[in-house]
């Protein structure tokens, strides 16, 4: 519906200014480096003190901590699924599988269990994981084309596996290379062998 000539154009429609821009990417670069350290319950203050602005600040962008959590979400979501995007242009569909597979454990490992913790607004988050999951099908596709990867395991099974490496990797007691090592297994595992090989 057009709007009328005389009406005052929403502010959630209106586009950001530069300075406001600006602000709203150093919170969100703040708020992801936090939320790494210190997982959902990280200090918004501390959030706002990284990103050189004053807390009043991160409430004009964000109305709550939910709303912030949903918007450093889907900017990672966006910057994972275009990472995924990119290793379809490389060369080797193997590689590009184990590097996805990297970059998908580190996406976990950092925001593992965030999800649960927020109450709303999920939306944008549910398109970006959806984009996340396709661009990952095709990964793996590719190199099952290529007959290189089995057949017989989908992107929810990389998924899996990924959460796995992630969670062994998160235990206090966890040898860090046990994570690695996990990896190198399961790849071996994905790899399409020749008959009678071992």
């Amino acid at each position: 519906m057009p709007r009328s000539p005389g009406r005052p154009v929403p502010e959630a429609e209106r586009p950001l200014r530069a300075d406001a821009r600006r602000n709203r990417e150093l919170l969100l670069t703040a708020a992801h480096e936090a939320f790494t350290e210190h997982g959902a319950d990280a200090s918004l203050d501390d959030i706002a003190r990284r990103a050189g602005v004053g807390i009043g600040t991160l409430y004009r962008h964000f109305a709550d901590r939910d709303a912030l959590l949903v918007a450093t979400l889907e900017e990672r979501l966006v910057a994972l699924r275009d990472k995924g995007r990119a290793l379809l242009e490389t060369p080797d569909a193997v590689d590009a599988v184990v590097a996805w597979m990297k970059v998908l454990i580190k996406h976990l490992t950092t925001y593992r269990g965030m999800v649960g913790t927020i109450s709303a607004g999920l939306h944008g988050v549910s398109a970006a994981c959806e984009q996340v999951k396709e661009t990952g099908a095709a990964l793996l596709s590719r190199a099952q084309a290529a007959g290189e990867i089995r057949s017989d395991i989908d992107h929810d099974d990389l998924e899996a596996l990924a959460v796995a490496v992630a969670f062994t990797g998160q235990q206090p007691a966890s040898d860090p290379a046990r994570a690695r090592r996990m990896l190198t297994v399961i790849i071996d595992g994905l790899r399409v062998r020749a008959p009678g090989a071992k």
